[in-house]
This record gives C-alpha cells, structure tokens and sequence, in this order.
C-alpha cells in the first residue's frame, strides 16, 4: 500500500490502536497508573465520545456515577462488575444516566468506551 493510502482523509482520522501510546487513566479521579486510555473521539470538556481503556491485570477502578450514558465493550480479557457479573469478549454493557458502579479486572482488559448524552456544563 503507498504512502497516499494510509493517510487521513478529510473528516477520517485512523488511529493504529496496536502501536499507539496511551495516556494514564484520570476521569474518574486521581491517576491510576495500573491503567491506561486512548482517547479516539472523547472531548474531555463536554465527557462525551469514545476511548479505549486497557486495565492491567488485578487493576481496580474507583466508584464513579454516570452522569449520561456510558457503554463500553469488552475486545480483550474480563471485567468484573461492582455486583460480581463477569464480562468477556464481546459483551456490549450499557449504563443509564444516574447509575454507580466500579469494576476490577484479574487477567486485564481492553475496552472500547463511549459516553455520551452528558447534561453541559454550567457556566
């Protein structure tokens, strides 16, 4: 494939998620160095869009709330959810607005998230 063909085109960005570098994980708090986000569509001033999230093995996250909508899917490895629901390759979660949960991982995980229908923020 020539150079010309893996370019972006106007209105397509491609991110080769295998060699990309992600960023220490902080949106529900203070850093957690035993995970890491790719952020693909996600605006961090609205909290809408789409990252992926790689939690290493035994990697917990902290008890957050949903303001809006929050759905993510499972590409690599198991999460456990806050009520002992395990979750595997190919399971679609979808949280409501206004839910809490937390979630741990034993073997780590790759998951696609997107956040979406968040109220805005006030002025």
């Amino acid at each position: 494939m020539s150079k010309d063909q893996t370019r972006d085109l106007p209105g397509r960005r491609v991110i080769e998620t295998g060699t990309a570098q992600f960023l220490p994980y902080d949106l529900d708090g203070p850093q957690q160095p035993e995970m890491g986000w790719l952020p693909i569509s996600y605006d961090r001033a609205s909290g809408n869009g789409c990252y992926l999230m790689r939690m290493e093995p035994g990697a917990v996250t902290i008890p957050h709330d949903h303001p809006g909508v929050e759905d993510f899917l499972i590409l690599e490895g198991e999460l456990t959810d806050s009520d002992g629901r395990v979750f595997k390759v190919g399971d679609f979660v979808s949280y409501a607005a206004g839910t809490r949960h937390n979630s741990w991982t034993g073997p780590g995980c790759l998951i696609a998230v997107f956040e979406w229908g968040k109220p805005a923020n006030p002025k």
